[in-house]
């Protein structure tokens, strides 16, 4: 199944002046749009996990072909310099012109850094799960599939439960055996694949690692470090409360969300971990194409008045969503939030249930397809 990506235009585009960086999760398609989605780019794909592959990329044996697609290559200890001296050289005509793009499954965004050789080279794109419109999305139906089967092209299209929750167990296998043994040192995978399996059934709330660390008999520093690799990762991804002079927010707890939402048992956690992945999709948009100063949070004071998501630009909230399940009384606490913001645009969306209204304090209430058909 070949399906539109929203990144496709502007990263060719891009591609025209600099280095293109693509990162995200593994299997998220980003071998299938390089060698599907791009039909009119003739290019050379050459992969850092293969013998054969990687012997080429190493003597720079590279076809006439006008775009040169570079995977898995940060894995090689040198390659911010190998990347320098190769774009150097096309750009002076050491090199017939050549554009060049460069994918892996790990967190490419992190591993760019460590030194400036690379600086004002490139730019950097991030490909996450399909979203609602990348499905060619219209109505609740094709929101209940994306729902269903997640949004990594393969279990997508099977559209088959038992075939996504097969997916889901394998990708969870592939990624402690391979993933992490490439590019993490972590002793004891045992416990290590408990948090993972543990995780799930977490989100939504702030992620208590002092609770973690007492579950599984580990110390607080190491749940942290494996917090943070499962993020370098692309397994979760963790958001901050937003915090500012009008409201007393809580500044240090944190909530975690996964990129496969089928994992989560919960069906309205699973619903609120989807509209989080569109949401983060949709603010890494505004970062990679406009270089925005974007981010995606949640709001929780001192009260205990929680909104589910908040997106920030500039450090200024832009967007509120709260997410519900069904059709559920208006949001005490979106309200609070909104008549303290009050020309922010403010969403109640809900999976399951019926109304569709604006309410007197400006709040939108509908369905989750009116926010995501508007997003990325």
């Amino acid at each position: 199944m070949l399906l539109n990506r929203s990144i496709t235009l502007p990263m060719m585009e891009d591609l025209k002046h600099k280095m293109v960086f693509l990162g995200g999760p593994r299997q998220v398609g980003k071998t299938t749009f390089v060698t599907h989605l791009l039909p009119k780019a003739k290019f050379q794909y050459l992969n850092w996990d293969i013998d054969e592959q990687r012997s080429l990329i190493l003597k720079k044996k590279f076809s006439n072909q006008p775009l040169l697609v570079l995977d898995e290559i940060h894995k090689y200890k040198k390659w911010r310099n190998y990347l320098k001296g190769i774009f150097d050289a096309i750009k002076t005509g050491f090199y017939p012109e050549k554009q060049i793009l460069v994918t892996g499954s790990a967190r490419l965004d992190l591993y760019r850094f460590g030194g400036d050789s690379l600086q004002g080279r490139y730019h950097y794109w991030r490909m996450l799960p399909l979203s609602f419109l990348e499905i060619g999305g219209k109505t609740k139906a094709d929101l209940e599939n994306l729902f269903h089967y997640g949004g990594f092209p393969e279990p997508f299209s099977m559209q088959s439960e038992k075939e996504s929750r097969r997916w889901s167990k394998e990708y969870q296998i592939r990624f402690i055996r391979e993933d992490l043994r490439d590019l993490e040192s972590v002793q004891d995978l045992g416990t290590f694949e408990l948090l993972v399996n543990r995780l799930p059934e977490n989100v939504g709330g702030p992620l208590s690692i002092n609770s973690l660390r007492e579950d599984l008999q580990v110390a607080h520093k190491t749940v942290s470090k494996w917090l943070k690799i499962l993020e370098k990762l692309y397994s979760i991804f963790r958001i901050s409360p937003m915090g500012g002079p009008k409201i007393r927010a809580v500044k240090k707890e944190q909530k975690h969300y996964h990129f496969d939402w089928t994992l989560i048992p919960s069906e309205s956690l699973r619903f609120e971990n989807m509209i989080a992945v569109h949401l983060l999709k949709y603010v890494y948009w505004l970062e990679d194409s406009e270089g925005r100063d974007v981010e995606l949070r949640y709001f929780r004071d001192t009260d205990s008045r929680e909104v589910d998501f908040v997106v920030l630009d500039k450090g200024k909230p832009i967007l509120f969503v709260e997410c519900k399940w069904g059709d559920q009384n208006l949001s005490p606490q979106l309200k609070y939030l909104s008549l303290k913001y009050p020309k922010v645009p403010a969403y109640q969306v809900h999976m399951q249930g019926k109304e569709d209204y604006q309410s007197l304090e400006g709040i939108r209430v509908c369905s989750a397809v009116e926010l995501v058909k508007n997003l990325i």
